[in-house]
């Protein structure tokens, strides 16, 4: 108690509880969420269907300087107006990005494709904190991704 009164402990409380308020505020930063698999289609099918399903689920697609990559290119449209800009960027509280890789497996004897999905969930608290990764919503994982490819291509 006696420490608690001089203007050295005083400031040792001070920092010390500052100290902790800082680690207990402090998120690991997650991964992106990630799924690969090999499908029995051929390469320029199993893209057309990835293209097919990320645009149906909002996301604009983007040239790639690799052949193989289905990139994503931007946030997924959350809402369909003017203000889907703002909402990705200043306003809103998620945003969801896909990168997809489709590569011929080579040493399989039919036709067969290595698919590669990779899905960043980003949210915030607030219109002043700052974008974190968070564990991807299941409509937007990597997972129902691939399940609705694997559906478009007529394999479930």
């Amino acid at each position: 108690m006696r420490g608690a009164k001089s203007p050295t402990g005083t400031i040792a409380l001070v920092i010390l509880a500052a100290l902790m308020a800082g680690c207990s505020t402090t998120q690991a930063q997650r991964r992106p969420d990630f799924v690969e698999a090999t499908l029995p289609a051929p390469q320029d099918r199993v893209k057309a269907a990835v293209i097919q399903v990320l645009t149906e689920g909002g996301y604009t697609i983007g040239n790639s300087n690799e052949p193989e990559m289905v990139v994503s290119d931007g946030y997924r449209q959350e809402i369909d107006s003017i203000w889907n800009g703002l909402l990705i960027s200043l306003f809103g509280v998620s945003r969801t990005q896909i990168e997809a890789t489709c590569a011929r497996e080579k040493e399989a004897a039919e036709p067969a494709t290595r698919l590669t999905i990779e899905v960043t969930h980003q949210g915030k608290d607030s219109l002043f904190s700052s974008w974190r990764t968070y564990d991807t919503p299941l409509p937007q994982n990597a997972a129902n991704q691939l399940r609705l490819v694997k559906n478009a291509l007529g394999l479930l």
